[in-house]
């Protein structure tokens, strides 16, 4: 569809001729009591989704209950979910505005139900909801985590409770879009691999302007035996295909007043049987989304639509390493289940 004319005769997109905001985004640093009861008249969390369509390819959309409603501005080329939110930066208005002002007022004919199935090319599916320009992930935010790792470090002992206690925290270089997957997609298990982990997590959208856009499912799929053998090993323990899932959506962050109160649930299924579960809460994790965030672009420039992993606090014994076929479910409740098949790469 096209934007809406405005009394200043020109689009609504317009820097200068902005829509009213139909609602306002709240951010992690914000008062979790303010403007309680404006978000209650409101209601209307939004979920943002990208749909594959073998005759257009990759397009954006909104997802209300079980109804998909496709977001585009053709004459700026605007599909996708990073070209909306590259748009909304480049015209200073915030995510939401620009989706309500772009979303078709038809829905798709296929439901959510219907999209929501394992990728093939000759039909219609629900995709990863952005292809990040870059993914970046910050490790030993939780306790257990460190102590984990410590425990089954051949090499530097001591070194992860170092880095949870210090005041500059692990971040590093994930990978680019071709590293990740969407929901009922592949996860990698890397062929000089024997124990890949799956490392559950609440994955962050943000701009270039530092801020929030909006949350996902991850899946920080690494090889811990490589890591284990070496600490500098970390990137090939950290970098290969499908070593990165987000999903099923992007929940807006006016939806999420307290990240912090997000539960975090795994479980991984080998044929009938469950090989391992767990479970945590975001609150659980030591340092603070906004301190990760300005450890990021300290000295760094960061593209919009860059997705920040935040650490994970379920460890998964190796017991019940990753093997391929392994079924790989992930939830928060409030954004839905991750689902990822595990697939051994070459």
């Amino acid at each position: 569809m096209s934007p809406s004319i405005g009394s200043c005769g020109q689009s609504t997109l317009h820097p200068t001729c902005r829509p009213r905001s139909r609602r306002r985004p709240r951010f992690f640093f914000e008062d979790e009591h303010e403007d309680d009861d404006e978000d209650d008249a409101n209601g209307d969390a939004m979920k943002l989704v990208q749909v594959y369509d073998p005759r257009k390819g990759i397009q954006a959309a909104k997802l209300e209950n079980d109804k998909v409603f496709t977001i585009a501005y053709e004459q700026k080329g605007v599909r996708s979910l990073l070209d909306l939110v590259q748009y909304a930066t480049a015209v200073k208005m915030e995510l939401v505005e620009v989706v309500d002002e772009l979303a078709s007022k038809e829905p798709l004919a296929a439901s959510w139900e219907a999209l929501n199935v394992a990728p093939d090319s000759s039909r219609a599916h629900v995709a990863i909801p952005i292809h990040p320009p870059e993914v970046w992930a910050c490790g030993v935010t939780y306790k257990k985590s460190a102590e984990f790792r410590d425990e089954d470090t051949q090499t530097s002992k001591g070194i992860y409770d170092h880095v949870y206690s210090a005041r500059r925290p692990e971040l590093f270089f994930k990978g680019r879009a071709g590293h990740c997957t969407g929901t009922n997609d592949f996860i990698g298990l890397r062929s000089d691999s024997k124990f890949t982990a799956v490392e559950p997590e609440l994955a962050v959208l943000i701009d270039g302007r530092k801020k929030v856009l909006g949350y996902m499912v991850a899946n920080d799929v690494s090889a811990w035996d490589i890591e284990r053998e070496n600490p500098l090993y970390l990137p090939q323990s950290k970098i290969f295909r499908g070593c990165c899932a987000l999903g099923p959506v992007l929940v807006t962050a006016d939806e999420v007043p307290d990240p912090y109160k997000l539960k975090v649930s795994c479980t991984i299924r080998r044929g009938t049987g469950i090989m391992f579960s767990g479970e945590t809460t975001v609150g659980m994790m030591k340092r603070r989304i906004e301190e990760l965030i300005d450890f990021l672009f300290l000295a760094n420039t960061v593209p919009d639509g860059t997705v920040l992993l935040t650490g994970t606090g379920i460890i998964q014994t190796e017991e019940a390493a990753l093997q391929e076929n392994d079924v790989v479910e992930i939830t928060i409740p409030e954004i839905g289940t991750l689902r990822n098949v595990a697939r051994r790469i070459g």
